[in-house]
Parts: structure tokens; sequence; C-alpha cells
């Protein structure tokens, strides 16, 4: 096995349908002591910089969201010596002038899983991160930045309610997440964000709009979902998040002022 590079700038976790963005790059098998992560890390450049990408259900998509090892996927990240993540991620709509196609740059999430594996803090050392603003703001502005000036349709700030899995949402739960105000509902947003947080890392989500979600009344001209039209809507959203990732990576200051990376000061009680 190669000796892993400690150097990389940059991760990126690839969503449902999004498994390949760099080219000319090794992989590398990153052992962690919470098991291994769902697949292999592949390390290139972009841009001129050093960045990584994991599928997080694994190349050929074998790992349910519920089954993920979040807590392996983040510190595989971090002995990289990763400091900012890009995390695309497919979502369905939760309010109907979110349309199919729109990206969303989430700002606050609702967790709604159950046992997830969502710590590194289990004792001596007892640790409270904030919620108060779980996504990095200076990542969100690029990324909104970078959508804008791809004429993408977007919504600047949204909340991701993050259900369970594998299943998808009743029309009551749904139709109950619409009228909460929620704008986007996914399965992978927690706990990959604030485990990512634990470990003083930037981190910013891009929700990629597939489809309405049960509860909510789409608006004339938008058909019931099927798989073939989800599927294609995720598709075009791939082609045109790959670009924004392009841009963002491109244009990634040297250095931030977020404070992500000083988070464990304020939060560990000794």
């Amino acid at each position: 096995m190669s000796m892993l590079p400690n150097d990389t700038e940059i991760g990126i976790f690839g969503g449902t349908g999004f498994y390949s963005l760099l080219s000319d790059a090794v992989d590398y098998d990153v052992p962690t002591p919470y098991g291994d992560p769902s697949d292999t890390i592949t390390v290139g450049n972009v841009a001129g910089r050093k960045v990584a990408f994991l599928p997080r259900h694994g190349s050929t998509h074998t790992v349910p969201p519920h089954k993920i090892n979040y807590r392996a996927n983040l510190d595989a990240f971090k002995q990289l010596g990763i400091r900012r993540i890009i995390a695309p991620t497919a979502c369905g709509s939760l309010q109907s002038d979110i349309f199919p196609g729109d990206f969303v740059v989430s700002d606050q999430f609702v967790d709604r899983t159950r046992a997830r594996q969502d710590t590194y803090y289990d004792g001596p050392v007892v640790t409270h991160i904030s919620g108060h603003d779980p996504y990095c703001g200076q990542l969100r502005e690029l990324a909104c930045q970078q959508i804008e000036s791809h004429c993408i349709p977007l919504h600047r700030t949204g909340t991701c309610v993050v259900i369970q899995g594998p299943r998808f949402s009743t029309k009551a739960e749904s139709e109950f997440f619409s009228r909460c105000g929620w704008s986007t509902i996914n399965m992978t947003q927690y706990p990959e964000v604030v485990l990512a947080r634990e470990l003083a890392m930037c981190y910013v989500n891009i929700a990629l709009v597939t489809d309405y979600d049960a509860g909510v009344t789409a608006p004339a001209g938008y058909a019931l979902s099927s798989t073939e039209e989800i599927m294609r809507v995720l598709g075009e959203n791939n082609d045109r998040v790959k670009s924004v990732i392009h841009g963002m990576v491109a244009n990634m200051p040297a250095d931030f002022t977020c404070g992500c990376g000083q988070t464990l000061a304020a939060s560990q009680i000794r």
C-alpha cells in the first residue's frame, strides 16, 4: 500500500449517481480506528489543488444511508490532511417553490435519524460542539457564488431534514416536514456534517433537488415523480455540480477566517 499523503487540501463526498470527479489520480485504502471507510479514496489534482474524493455509498452504491460508516469516512479525510469538505447530496423538495433541478446551499439541518454513531467524543474528555451554525459560512458563500456564475437556480439558504432511511417518508411525515417550513429532505447529512465540525474541518452541503417529496403538492406542469425522471434530473445535476466544484476548488482561498478550525478550543471541558 502506498504511503498516505497528509497534505491533501480538499475532500469531496459523492452522493447517489456521483461517483467520479478526478482523473490522473491515485487510490488509497485508509484504515481508521472506526473501521473501513465506504470505499478507497482517490487523491489527485483539480485546478492545481490536491483533492480527495470518496463515494459515501461506495463506488457501486452498495452502502445504504443508515449503514454508512460516517466516523471512518471523516477520520480518513482527516488523516489525509483535509481541512475543507464539499458535500453534494441528492435530495427531495419539501416546498413547492423549490423545483427539481434547483440547488440549495443548506445553512441548517434537523436530525430525524436514530442510533447513528454521531460523535468522536464518548469520554473521558467531555466535548459539546456548538450546533448554532453547522455549515461553514465561507464555504457556503463560495458555493453560492459559483452556482450563480453557472446560472443554476439557487436557494442560498435552506433547512435539510435528515431521515433515517432506507425507506422514504410517508405522505403524512412529508406534509409535517413541509408545514414546519423545512426546505429539503435527505438521508446522509447527519451525522456527516457534525463529525466534520468535531474534527475542526470546514464543511458545505450543496443539495441537488431531484423531485418533490411525497407530501408536497407540485406546481402545475410537474407530474408525480418516476424513477426514470428522478434519475434524469440527478444526471443533469451531477454534470452541473462537477463544474461548480471545479470552480470552488479553483477559487478557494488559502486562508479562512470562519472559525471552524477553532471549534474544539471552545467546546471541551477539562
